[in-house]
């Protein structure tokens, strides 16, 4: 495909290969100890945080504040740092757990037996049970029953007219819709699940104890549907794995593992569904190639998860059990670790004009799904939904614009998130 001009990158917001920073963006302050404060609540847009490109500039490695938390960290912006951090056995995850660690949310999202925060090996049973679950063979048969449920939502869509909100009819619905589906959710608990779910991945300091809540209920629900299932099986992902006999998990393993799926299964496919809409629908040329030629939505769409910065900051942390060298930094035994794949999908290093939108490019491996022993584990499952909702996007409404001018788009500013809150569209 043509590649898109430097100027031009498919992300509007995105094209210099250092942004600037806005009016009234919140700047990282250096304090008089040489760590520099970072509430990562930049939210204009898809634009780049610029407070990260300040540290990509400054270096791989930087000591950082985050607005939670008792402790400073390390911040590790490099694709070789990152791919180092994710990776070496004296950086650990499990070792966070009872601490009040650095993070951006009032509340950890994290629960102490979740897969997101076991180390390997201990966490091999976990991860090599559910990704049986989320093989790309079986992903790729799951395929027919998300066609089948986007187009009905694209149904709605068009009986309801334009102008319609893509977000709302599409966005959140198809993520929420399939892992529910996949776990066995009853539709009638569907929509309070996704409402305790973006009330878990708050920002804001105020609502620490609705976030505590909204964790404590889906720890909960998901603990009354495993014991529900063990006596009553089903046909479903929960089931399956309640009845696997190799190393069998308990009742609390697999309540925080399906809410942990539920949390992951939402996030990444409802963002960037919104997102790379958006995205296409700002650069309308981009869009009219992709209905011209569908047979290169999967390398655009690669290269978009590469580009788009669909989450703020950085995520969870890791303890330093041992003094590790990290890209000429020595980081001591008990330092917090955290590692921005954001800045590594952008490192110069490792993509040639790495703020361009290329789908062109020589293929390399991109962070968007983590990377390690932590990848996630549901990342060919979002694939396939994004593959899904785009190509019949395209199909079924190819002169599709937004409805109304990108300035009057409100976008999400009180998670860790980020994407439209409403795409109005027209076709």
């Amino acid at each position: 495909m043509e590649r898109m001009p430097e100027d031009e990158t498919a992300c509007p917001d995105t094209g210099r290969q250092t942004p600037a920073r806005p009016d009234g963006g919140a700047a990282p302050e250096r304090s008089s100890t040489d760590t520099i404060g970072c509430p990562f609540d930049f939210s204009e847009g898809l634009a780049f945080d610029p407070a990260l490109a300040d540290l990509m500039e400054k270096g791989p490695v930087t000591r950082i504040r985050l607005p939670h938390g008792d402790s400073e960290a390390w911040l590790v912006t490099s694709y070789g740092g990152v791919q180092q951090v994710t990776t070496d056995p004296r950086l650990s995850r499990a070792a966070i757990v009872g601490r009040d660690y650095p993070r951006l949310t009032p509340e950890p999202i994290v629960s102490p037996e979740s897969i997101n925060v076991i180390d390997p090996p201990d966490s091999q049973h976990l991860r090599k049970a559910v990704t049986q679950a989320f093989t790309k063979p079986r992903v790729r048969r799951m395929r027919p029953a998300i066609e089948q449920v986007t187009g009905a939502l694209l149904d709605e869509m068009a009986a309801h007219g334009p102008p319609a909100d893509l977000v709302k009819h599409l966005s959140l619905k198809l993520p929420h819709h399939t892992i529910c589906e996949l776990l066995g959710v009853d539709p009638a608990d569907r929509a309070p699940l996704l409402q305790r779910t973006h009330q878990l991945l708050t920002t804001a300091p105020g609502r620490k104890q609705e976030s505590a809540d909204a964790k404590h209920h889906l720890r909960a629900y998901f603990g009354r549907l495993v014991r529900q299932r063990r006596g009553r099986p089903g046909d479903d992902l929960i089931s399956a794995l309640a009845a696997a006999s190799d190393e069998p998990l308990s009742d609390d393993e697999l309540a925080v593992l399906a809410m942990t799926l539920l949390l992951s299964g939402n996030d990444t496919a409802t963002c960037q569904i919104s997102n790379i809409s958006y995205t296409l629908l700002t650069q309308p040329q981009w869009w009219d190639r992709l209905v011209e030629h569908p047979e290169h939505l999967p390398e655009v769409l690669d290269e978009l998860l590469r580009i788009i910065p669909f989450r703020k900051g950085v995520g969870i942390p890791r303890l330093a059990l041992a003094d590790v060298e990290i890209d000429g930094t020595l980081v001591r035994a008990g330092d917090f670790v955290h590692v921005s794949y954001l800045t590594a999908n952008r490192d110069p290093e490792v993509f040639s004009r790495p703020h361009a939108f290329d789908p062109d490019r020589p293929s390399r491996p991109h962070m968007t799904f983590g990377w390690g022993g932590h990848h996630c584990v549901a990342a060919p499952l979002a694939v396939e939904e994004l593959q899904v909702a785009l190509g019949a996007l395209l199909t079924r409404f190819p002169r599709l614009r937004l409805a109304v001018p990108r300035s009057e788009l409100r976008w999400d500013t009180e998670t860790i998130r980020r994407f439209p809150l409403e795409l109005p569209v027209t076709w």
